[in-house]
């Protein structure tokens, strides 16, 4: 679930905003992403609860516990451990997305105000393939959206532009009052990726469980 950018990069990320993250204290460059996001959509405010899938290394965490505040919490799962240390309202889990229940941090937690993924697949250099695989991830991430979230809440979640892009967009669309697409200026050059930023949560959405969320794309 680590962050990725260009598929099939294998190229320096010590760029100016890498440069810039690492003076700047934060854990990667994937911050000013988040940051150009939540100050056009406004998603993290104090007091909100928010889950982070695919949180390694940690900079969005970083980012949303400032954001939310002393009042807020941030809950971040990822298969590799976040190794730097965070603050108070804010922990990281090692975990696979597909193996959680999200119910489960429902039951722990409460019910949460944002749910963001920067998830991306282990790329395999075949574009086909890695586009495909991330739609997966950002199902399972909608999947946990629509399980967690109060009416009303939001969604962010990174994927791969394919071909299955505008079936995505629609399917987001059937459990959020506004949703719309986003290429954050701070994304490598050359990259695939988009944001689907998806705000107000429809309170009959949350009927929905991860595996129906997934089943009903498989139909498309």
């Amino acid at each position: 679930m680590g962050r990725r950018g260009k598929l099939g990069d294998k190229g320096s990320r010590h760029d100016a905003a890498y440069r810039r993250a690492k003076s700047e204290g934060f854990a990667s460059r994937a911050i000013y992403k988040l940051e150009e996001i939540d100050k056009r959509f406004r998603l993290l405010q104090p007091g909100r609860r928010v889950v982070d899938l695919g949180c390694w290394p940690g900079s969005w965490m970083q980012y949303a516990a400032e954001r939310v505040g002393e009042d807020g919490f941030v809950v971040g799962l990822d298969k590799r451990e976040v190794e730097l240390a965070l603050p108070t309202n804010a922990k990281a889990f090692v975990a696979d997305v597909f193996a959680v229940d999200p119910a489960d941090l429902v039951e722990r937690f409460g019910d949460f105000n944002v749910v963001l993924s920067d998830m991306a697949p282990k790329t395999t250099g075949d574009r086909t393939t890695d586009m495909f695989r991330s739609e997966e991830l950002t199902r399972r991430a909608l999947g946990f959206a629509t399980t967690v979230l109060r009416p009303g809440g939001h969604f962010c979640a990174k994927v791969f532009v394919g071909g299955g892009f505008k079936t995505l967009l629609a399917d987001v669309g059937k459990s959020f009052s506004e949703v719309k697409p986003i290429h954050p200026k701070n994304t490598r050059s050359g990259s695939y990726e988009q944001y689907i930023v998806a705000r107000g949560l429809k309170a009959g959405a949350r009927t929905l469980d991860p595996g129906q969320a997934q089943d009903s794309s498989a139909e498309q």
